[in-house]
Formats: structure tokens, sequence, C-alpha cells
């Protein structure tokens, strides 16, 4: 029952989410939060560590929460249902895209799609940083601030600011992650 649960769940999500992985975390978390999968603390580690591997955050925050609840059936299951609404879309346009672009109705449904993606994926961000900054889960809770996470946040975003004025260019989000990992390892260790 639970791999039918998984797989139904996720493949709702995948086939009405826009703008990608990080538009799905509401979703997700809501889902996970309704069906008492995950708590939102483990929850939003496994988005941490999601986006810390390889493969787009939507597939593996699926595969970690499908593992969590039916070991690797679970993970394949709810990684199925999240790709399959994708994946047959993908084929859909694949074969029609130079037709369907020339249409209005196409067009309008697209420029209406981008400020909800927007949107979603801001609201997991705003959520994101309410729960591992201030320690509140919405705009109603008291808050509760971290300094240790706010220490790592601010260091992180003052490398990738300094590097950005220094050397013209983006630095890798790859040692970002590493160097917030090893902040948290340094900061968080001793817990």
């Amino acid at each position: 029952m639970i791999l039918l649960r998984l797989f139904l769940c996720f493949l709702e999500i995948g086939a009405v989410s826009f703008g990608g992985g990080y538009a799905m975390i509401p979703l997700i978390r809501e889902k996970c939060l309704l069906y008492g999968w995950l708590t939102d603390e483990a929850l939003t580690d496994l988005i941490a560590v999601s986006e810390s591997t390889p493969g787009p955050i939507a597939v593996n925050l699926a595969t970690f929460v499908g593992s969590s609840q039916g070991g690797f059936a679970g993970a394949l299951t709810a990684t199925a249902g999240v790709v399959l609404p994708s994946f047959l879309v993908i084929l859909l346009i694949a074969a029609l895209i130079r037709n369907l672009l020339r249409y209005s109705g196409v067009q309008a449904f697209l420029s209406g799609v981008r400020p909800a993606a927007a949107g979603l994926i801001l609201s997991a961000g705003i959520m994101m940083f309410l729960r591992i900054l201030c320690g509140a889960s919405s705009f109603g809770e008291s808050f509760s601030p971290d300094p240790r996470g706010i220490l790592i946040f601010a260091l992180i975003a003052a490398a990738a600011f300094g590097y950005k004025k220094w050397k013209k260019k983006s630095i890798s989000p790859v040692l970002l992650i590493l160097c917030s990992a090893a902040l948290g390892i340094g900061l968080y260790g001793n817990m």
C-alpha cells in the first residue's frame, strides 16, 4: 500500500509542478507532512542532502523520501512517480516543439506559468530560511534564531559576493557546499 501511495503522490507532484525541482519542494513538504512520512526538520535535512548530491533536487528528494518509507522499492517507486510526467511531456514536446511555439495559447500558458514557478521557488526559499536560520516553520511562529546557522549563511554569502566582486565571476556552488559542510562540522560537531 505504501508503494502505491508513494507512486501516486509523487506522480501528482511531478504532473502539476512547473518550474523545476525547487518549485516542487513546497508540494513535497505538504505531502510528507500530510501523510506523516517525515517531520519538517527531517525534510529540511533531506532537502540539504538532495541539494548536495548529484542530480535534480526533486528526483533526489523523491528518492530519499521513498527510501525512508519503503526502502529500495520505495525509492524506485517515488522516483518513477516524480519522473514519469516530465518524461512523457518531454517526449511529446520533442515531437511537436516547432509547431507548439507558434501558437499564442502556448506562449500565453508559458507566460502564466513563469511567475507561478518563481513564486513557488521563492516560497521554498523563504520556508527554508525561516526553518534553518530563524527556527520557525511559518511567519506566525515565534522566532528562535540559530546563531551558528546565521554565521554559516553570512560567511558563505560574503564569500560568494566577495569572489564575484574580486574575480568578476561566480564561485563554484560545489566549493560553497563543501565550505558550508566544513563550517557545519566545525560549528555543530561538538553538539
